[in-house]
C-alpha cells in the first residue's frame, strides 16, 4: 500500500472514530471509553506521519510499532462498548475490521523493514 494511501485510510478511520463518539450516550462510562477511544483511534493516523518522516529504518520501525499500539488499543475499546451495548453490533464490525486490517498492514510493514536491515 502506498503510504498517501494508508495516510488516507487511518484519516477516515480517524474520522469514523469521531463520529462514532458524537453518537455515544452522554453518561459518565461513555463519556470516560469514548475518550479513550478518541484518543487511540485518532492518534493512528498522526502516529503514521510521523512514520513518513522517519529519520532513520529504526527510527521507522520504532514509529509504525507506536501505529500497531494505538490501533490495538482502539480495538480493545471498541470490545469494551459493543460488550457494555453502546455501539451496535455492525458498527463494532465495520470498525473492527478497519483496525485489524491496519495492524495487519503494519505489522507486515515492521517485518518488512526488519527483514531489510540485515
Amino acid at each position: 500500500m502506498k503510504e498517501d494511501e494508508l495516510k488516507k485510510r487511518t484519516k477516515d478511520f480517524a474520522l469514523e472514530i469521531i463520529k462514532l463518539v458524537e453518537k455515544l450516550p452522554k453518561n459518565r462510562v461513555a463519556d470516560i471509553l469514548g475518550r479513550q477511544i478518541l484518543k487511540s483511534g485518532t492518534s493512528i493516523g498522526a502516529n503514521y506521519r510521523a512514520v513518513c518522516r522517519a529519520r532513520s529504518r529504526a527510527d521507522f520501525i520504532s514509529k509504525l510499532g507506536i501505529v500497531e499500539e494505538e490501533a490495538d488499543e482502539t480495538l480493545y475499546w471498541l470490545e469494551l462498548l459493543v460488550a457494555i451495548k453502546l455501539i451496535e453490533q455492525n458498527i463494532f464490525q465495520r470498525l473492527t475490521n478497519e483496525a485489524n486490517e491496519i495492524v495487519a498492514i503494519v505489522v507486515t510493514s515492521i517485518k518488512t523493514a526488519r527483514g531489510n536491515q540485515r
